[in-house]
């Protein structure tokens, strides 16, 4: 059945973001195997097309979007927090209009791991309750999504995040510490001279790989905590890692002994590896994650309480994160049945 079915993919892609690269990766990969034919929107479509292996569209091509969508079966909208105004009412606006020209041409869409929420403009929450009640599938990657989409009487389904799925390379530690840092109006100078002053205390004998996971975001705060760390100790040993595509990213985090990270798919990786981690909360999902396994996390104000943390980290066990890593597992089966339905 596979060969005939044509499948049109919607989320935060060709960003060069690695948590929405990884995912996407993930999906295709998928996808493929069952013979569909994918097409995918994307902010850079022949680097995503190349990559991938897959037919890919500008994602602010409006005509190609529809004409993809009118040819397609169905639409996968996500993974990732598509369906949130947080970020902007204009992104959340976008994300529907795709979703609703696809009921709009009759075609099934399935919501594929996505976070949904907060929608603080009433005209967006009433647009995503309108769209979502006409999906064919829904499946959130947290409790809350789950809580909430219940209380507008749908019935999603809570996956994990499709990255748990992602092939890591062998563990080998080498003496190297990541921080993995991206640009948020919480964190503050105090914060983070108080963070370089810990990761001085703790580990000067190490080398300090800083990883940006999305340049145009974390740059900039990378090469500025870089820079923290060398006015606390000049002779401490600091790697910039930047630009970096998915396989490079989970080959230099197989090298790591520890991780203090901020971005949700950072923690997630290090934790697949059983990489002892410190998780700095910007966003409630790397609470989340934080609490699942039992990790120190920091709440970007709370500086004095780093000291504690960082001998929390130092007291994880590496085989407890394994075990817990194995058990997060996303389960495709379910939606490739929904698909041929």
């Amino acid at each position: 059945m596979g060969k005939h079915k044509h499948i049109a993919v919607s989320g935060y892609y060709g960003f060069d973001n690695f948590g929405d690269e990884a995912i996407l990766s993930v999906l295709t990969k998928e996808l493929k195997k069952q013979d569909y034919y994918v097409t995918v929107f994307s902010k850079n479509p022949e680097k995503t097309g190349t990559k991938l292996g897959v037919h890919s569209v500008y994602t602010f091509d409006i005509k190609k979007v529809l004409e993809t969508l009118k040819k397609s079966d169905l639409l996968i909208s996500g993974g990732g927090s598509l369906l949130q105004d947080a970020t902007s009412l204009k992104s959340l606006l976008y994300y529907l209009f795709v979703i609703l020209s696809a009921e709009f041409y009759k075609k099934e869409v399935i919501i594929f791991a996505q976070g949904i929420g907060p929608i603080k403009n009433l005209i967006g929450r009433m647009l995503t309750k309108f769209a979502l009640s006409k999906c064919k599938y829904i499946t959130v990657r947290d409790e809350k999504s789950l809580f909430r989409l219940r209380g507008w009487d749908l019935k999603p389904d809570l996956v994990s995040d499709p990255v748990w799925n992602m092939e890591t390379k062998e563990y080998l530690p080498m003496g190297r510490v990541g921080v993995q840092l991206r640009s948020w109006k919480g964190l503050s100078q105090k914060y983070l001279f108080a963070l370089a002053r810990q990761i001085n205390a703790n580990f000067a004998d190490k080398e300090i790989y800083i990883y940006s996971f999305q340049d145009a975001l974390d740059l900039e705060i990378c090469k500025h905590f870089e820079a923290q760390l060398k006015l606390v100790n000049p002779q401490i040993k600091t790697v910039l890692k930047n630009g970096l595509d998915i396989d490079e990213t989970i080959q230099s985090f197989a090298n790591l002994d520890y991780l203090i990270g901020m971005r949700y798919h950072a923690c997630l990786l290090a934790l697949k590896y059983g990489t002892p981690t410190l998780a700095l909360s910007y966003d409630e999902k790397v609470e989340k994650i934080a609490k699942r396994f039992d990790l120190p996390c920091s709440f970007l104000d709370d500086e004095d309480k780093l000291e504690q943390y960082f001998k929390e980290l130092k007291a994880i066990q590496p085989q407890n994160l394994k075990t817990k890593a194995k058990e997060c597992v996303f389960d495709f089966s379910k939606i490739l049945s929904k698909i041929e339905e």
